[in-house]
This record gives C-alpha cells, sequence and structure tokens, in this order.
C-alpha cells in the first residue's frame, strides 16, 4: 500500500481573514466574564459542565471542575493566551486549554479500553483554596484515586504558572506518565515557529522515528513530536505579534502537537488553525517509577516576553 502524504494547509488569505476576525470574536469564555460588576470568584455552568470564573485585575481565567482544567486565561490587556473548543462533547473530555494528562500519557500501555490520557481529566476535582491579592490569584485542585493523590497549584496574572504534584500511596512502586497539555491560542498556526528546540532529540509519533531538531519548528503541515528535553520555548506568532515563552521544566520532555490537515472531532477547519500545542510531559522511555510515599511533580509556566 502506498503511503499518502498528508496536504499542507494553504487556505486563501481571504479565508485566513475571515477565520482570524471569527477566532478574534467567538470566545464563548470570555464572554462568560464580560460586563461590569463581575465577582472575584464564582461559579456558573456551561456546556453541563460547572466552571470557576475568575475576573481579577491583572487577568481574567476560567477553570473547569471536570478535569481541574484551566480552560482560558487573559492578562489584562492581551489577547487570550489560551485556546479552547467551542463545542464540548456532551460527555467526555473538553479540547483545549491545559488538560491534566494522568497517570498515563497518551494510550494505556496495557488496557486499550481505558480513556487515552487518563482518567484526570474525565474526573471531577474539589477545590481546596482559592485567593487573591494585588499580583493575582493561586488556586489548588486536588483529585484523589485509589492510592494516589494529585494535586494542581496555580498562580496567575501577568504569567501563568501551574505545578502538578503526584502522591503515591501504594504498597509496591508504580510507574507515571503525565502531562499539562496546553493548547496556546495564535492568530493561524501556519504562521508560528517555535524556537529553543534545536539540537533536541526525541520520537516522532508521525514518522514513527527518531529524530534530531535541527532549525526553529514549523507546524504548517502537522507535528507530533516528544522531545527529550524540558524547558524554555519560544512561541513566535507572527500574525499576533507576540512571543510567548513557555518553560515545561520539572519534567523530562516538551511535546509539540498540531494535527495540520487531519480533522478534528468536533472542531472546525477554522478552530484548529488557531492553536499550537506546547506541553510539559514526562511519558514514554521517561515515565516516572515512585514509591510508596513519593511524590512527583510537573510545572507549565509561561509569560510574555
Amino acid at each position: 500500500m502506498t503511503r499518502r502524504t498528508a496536504r499542507p494547509i494553504v487556505p486563501r488569505p481571504e479565508l485566513v481573514a475571515a477565520s482570524e476576525q471569527m477566532r478574534v470574536e467567538e470566545n464563548p469564555l470570555s464572554a462568560l466574564l464580560a460586563g461590569a460588576g463581575k465577582p472575584l470568584f464564582s461559579w456558573t455552568r456551561h456546556q453541563e459542565r460547572d466552571l470557576f470564573l475568575i475576573s481579577h485585575p491583572t487577568c481574567e481565567a476560567v477553570f473547569s471542575r471536570q478535569g481541574g482544567q484551566l480552560l482560558h486565561f487573559q492578562p489584562k490587556g492581551q489577547r487570550p493566551w489560551l485556546w479552547c473548543a467551542a463545542r464540548w462533547p456532551k460527555h467526555g473530555a473538553i479540547r483545549g486549554g491545559v488538560p491534566v494528562c494522568w497517570p498515563w500519557f497518551s494510550r494505556h500501555p496495557t488496557e486499550s479500553g481505558w480513556p487515552s490520557h487518563g482518567w484526570a481529566r474525565l474526573s471531577d476535582w474539589e477545590l481546596l483554596e482559592h485567593e487573591a491579592d494585588a499580583s493575582g490569584v493561586r488556586l489548588h485542585w486536588r483529585l484523589e484515586l485509589c492510592e494516589w493523590q494529585v494535586d494542581l497549584f496555580a498562580e496567575l496574572g501577568a504569567e501563568l504558572k501551574l505545578r502538578l504534584v503526584t502522591q503515591h500511596q501504594d504498597s509496591e512502586p508504580c510507574q507515571l506518565s503525565h502531562a499539562l497539555h496546553g493548547y496556546w491560542r495564535v492568530g493561524d498556526m501556519a504562521q508560528v515557529a517555535l524556537r529553543g528546540l534545536e539540537r533536541a532529540e526525541g520520537f516522532d509519533l508521525l514518522a514513527r522515528e527518531d529524530f534530531q531538531q535541527t532549525s526553529p519548528l514549523r507546524l504548517d503541515n502537522g507535528c507530533h513530536r516528544v522531545y527529550r528535553r524540558a524547558g524554555r520555548v519560544d512561541l513566535e506568532d507572527q500574525l499576533w505579534r507576540r512571543r510567548l515563552q513557555i518553560d515545561t521544566s520539572g519534567g523530562a520532555n516538551t511535546v509539540v502537537w498540531h494535527p495540520g490537515s487531519r480533522p478534528l472531532a468536533d472542531v472546525g477547519w477554522h478552530e484548529a488553525l488557531g492553536f499550537v500545542s506546547v506541553q510539559a510531559a514526562s511519558c514514554r522511555e521517561d515515565s516516572v517509577t515512585i514509591g510508596p510515599g513519593e511524590t512527583a511533580e510537573l510545572r507549565l509556566h509561561a509569560r510574555l516576553v
């Protein structure tokens, strides 16, 4: 059988302009926070999910109780930093924001019927703490599952900081793979370059082969690469003239993904042009083995530069 190469997405300029305008105007999560007099913290219901709204002088944000998932983040005076699909499945994971992939990444290694990326993004988390000061807000979410406890700590203001902490109380060592799966909002993914991964090695999940990055990464024909390096990556958005510095330190891997011309369920082609996924992870051969009473951490930090 002849293998066919996916056709690059090259829409006409007028379609790009129209879809760009659509992406700017259609932001239902931001609309939930619109209007004067919004409280600093509040709960609402949207597409059959409980959402926690944050309206602070430094930023606005939206979390979902399902998944403990940050869906929307926008510092004051800036465009949104995170992309989220407009339509969510009635049941199942929400695509967008920063899903917590836990306690496994991608498919489960032995159980084919278990959900991709684990139970965390399908489970309801408990919001234990939320507080604010002049610099921003801090939140603490928790999920307890069998002998595992996982905590997500968020600091939001002029920057975005997430820290995932897993504690293991089983009597035997267990293997953990996890990711903070950031969907970063961009003007047009075909006009984005990622810098900072040059000379990094990894595995290409589309080509199914090892690789070494030799130049800044562009994603106009799709990408799914697991880099065996964590650290700072500059996301340069030419259309929006913006550069986000994304730090994946704390794990072993940086994962970069975009479907390219491959369709995504419940996501239109113009929506898919609006994100690039850069993730902090420890996965595949870099999964973590933790013993009883031990912990594992993962961090994701983004700032405008």
